[in-house]
């Protein structure tokens, strides 16, 4: 990803990971890790709802909470502040429908689920807002690179 992963984030996903917690990384973090020129702050993850005691789990072993009564729900505590939590993606199916399609990511000793770069792309597209839209060359550029490789 082009921005520094804290230790606390990468503990997180690992633990996730390894209690098979059902969790992708989407948005423009995912669209990184899959070879798109662009930059940004946080790490977009969408949670099944059958996770949500995996991430509760996974964020107090690492120091932080998952606020899940609040809207939207969140995680807090030491470098886990810039994680965002995703309830849906506009113009995608449900996480499970979209998690079918989701394309494995090694880091480290591990591996997460991403989000596909089409599918980000017609994501970014529904939302409509001037910052996704703003995205859309650059993960448009990702995806004609990825074909021809």
């Amino acid at each position: 990803m082009r921005r520094a992963v804290l230790p606390a984030e990468m503990r997180l996903l690992r633990r996730l990971t390894l209690s098979e917690t059902k969790f992708m990384v989407v948005g423009l973090t995912a669209a990184v890790m899959q070879g798109a020129d662009a930059v940004t702050q946080d790490i977009d993850l969408w949670v099944s709802s059958a996770g949500k005691q995996g991430l509760a789990r996974a964020a107090k072993e690492v120091g932080g909470i998952y606020a899940w009564r609040a809207d939207p729900p969140f995680l807090d505590g030491p470098d886990l502040d810039r994680i965002d939590l995703v309830n849906h993606m506009d113009g995608l199916g449900s996480f499970d429908e979209e998690y079918r399609g989701a394309v494995d990511c090694q880091i480290d000793d591990f591996v997460v689920k991403l989000l596909p770069l089409e599918r980000i792309i017609v994501s970014k597209r529904a939302a409509g807002r001037g910052k996704d839209v703003a995205a859309l060359p650059a993960l448009e550029a990702a995806l004609i690179s990825k074909r021809y490789l």
